[in-house]
């Protein structure tokens, strides 16, 4: 399972890539603006962010007709090389996410919220369909039930689009998402700074030491 930075932050961003752990991005227009407010351009931030991360860095179209969205997306896919186009769940987005692939262009169809949201993107050709499962928690729905009707469906219909799970709200959702078989996890970087802590792990980690300390004369490393 992949795991995105749902970020524009471009230290966030270096930070997770130096642990080897970020394969790839995905920023929304509010992501992107409290970034450009910083006294960069749009653009400038989007292609910083792309030359740092090593994979597929998802941005988003902010039009709702076809013919805009078509503009945007162009332009977002002129921007480098791994860039993918967030597409919104409508009418019009499904149409431009079928002239999108068809100029052999990613597209990550995004604010889904049921599983056949998910399969209209893929049979458009979405690469990515991003359901938003902490935004379902917060209506008193398990919002992971919907990954895993999702997984059911693709595996029914051998569908190649992946399944990018978003609105990532904890470690517990990572864990779901890998246990059903998502292909991607974008979670904040407060998340991914949660996933390696474990309260015995620290404990045991200090009981170590400790030790050590008792039968070291000095507490160096003995190699």
């Amino acid at each position: 399972m992949k795991i995105f930075l749902d970020t524009a932050n471009v230290d966030e961003i270096k930070q997770g890539v130096d642990l080897g752990l970020v394969d790839g991005v995905t920023t929304n227009p509010s992501l992107a603006q409290k970034e450009a407010a910083k006294g960069k351009s749009f653009a400038d931030v989007v292609k910083e962010i792309m030359r740092i991360t090593p994979g597929p860095v998802s941005v988003e179209v902010v039009a709702t007709d076809y013919e805009n969205m078509m503009k945007q997306g162009l332009k977002i896919s002129s921007l480098g090389t791994n860039a993918v186009v967030k597409i919104p769940m409508t009418l019009d987005g499904l149409k431009a996410i079928k002239s999108l692939k068809e100029k052999r262009i990613a597209v990550n169809c995004t604010l889904i919220f049921n599983p056949i949201q998910a399969l209209l993107a893929a049979k458009s050709g979405a690469e990515y369909v991003s359901p938003f499962v902490g935004r379902l928690d917060d209506i008193g729905e398990d919002g992971m039930s919907i990954i895993d009707e999702i997984k059911t469906i693709f595996m029914n219909y051998g569908m190649d689009t992946k399944i990018l799970v978003a609105s990532i709200r904890n470690p517990v959702h990572v864990l779901r998402s890998a246990i059903i078989g998502a292909d991607v996890v974008t979670l904040p970087f407060s998340v991914l700074k949660q996933l390696p802590s474990h309260p015995k792990t620290d404990e045991g980690l200090a009981r170590f030491l400790d030790d050590w300390k008792k039968v070291s004369q000095d507490g160096g490393f003995p190699l």
